[in-house]
This record gives C-alpha cells, structure tokens and sequence, in this order.
C-alpha cells in the first residue's frame, strides 16, 4: 500500500491539500515501512488569498476547486502520486477530493496532525474521514 500525505514540515500533515509544499510518500508492505519519502508538490498555492495562481476558489454550489483551471491544476499536483493508493490531508476543497476519487486514491481527511500517528491508523483501518471539513 501506498499512502501520500500533504506536509509543509515533514512531522505534521498540512491543514489544506492545495497549499500544501510537498508529499510525504509511504510505501507499506508485509506491515512495515519499506521506504519514506518527501516530493514537492508541484503546483501547490503560495498564498492564502481566493485566488491562488491556477488554483481557483471561486463561489460555486458543489465547493471550492471546480474552477475552469482546477481540474488542471489537480492534474499537476496529483502526477507525483497516481500510483497511491490513499492522500491524507487534513482539509480540502471538494473538486479537489472528488478528482483523486475519479484517479482511483482514497482521499481522507484526518483531524490528526501527526504524520506517524496518521499512518498507524491508516494502517490499522482506525482512521476517520471527516468529510464535512471539505470546503
């Protein structure tokens, strides 16, 4: 299994996927870490303004992420994690959620800051998707 998870410092899963620097990749077989590793993530926003370089928030009925350059913008930030199987973040808008469920990750929102302890509860299937903090 393969599990990415939205960071800015490596220790604490990020508050939201798009603003996000890089992805904490972790391959888990035989029920050990085999290998860590840390991506940048390409396209993440640089600011906390409603308009975030290619990555829109604008008022739409379904969410944030539904732009006319989103579906783009998920694209490029998805290309580094395609053979995933899950994404952890602890926020996200919803185009962006539905867009990693169309590439076939799971995406799962936490209220758990700490990486490992997010894994552990991946792993042991305890962790808890709380979809109604998708904006």
């Amino acid at each position: 299994m393969k599990i990415a998870i939205v960071s800015d410092d490596e220790q604490t899963i990020s508050q939201h996927f798009g603003r996000a620097e890089k992805y904490i990749v972790i391959s888990y077989e035989q029920e050990k870490i085999i290998e860590r590793k840390s991506l940048p993530k390409l396209d993440f926003c640089h600011s906390s303004h409603r308009h975030h370089g290619r990555h829109e928030h604008r008022s739409d009925t379904r969410g944030n992420g539904f732009g006319k350059n989103s579906k783009a913008s998920h694209e490029k930030m998805f290309e580094d994690i395609k053979d995933c199987d899950i994404l952890v973040s602890r926020g996200m808008g919803r185009g962006a959620f539905l867009d990693l469920q169309r590439l076939g990750i799971r995406p799962i929102i936490t209220d758990i800051a700490d990486i490992d302890m997010a894994i552990n509860a991946v792993v042991d299937d305890s962790i808890i998707n709380h979809i109604e903090k998708l904006h």
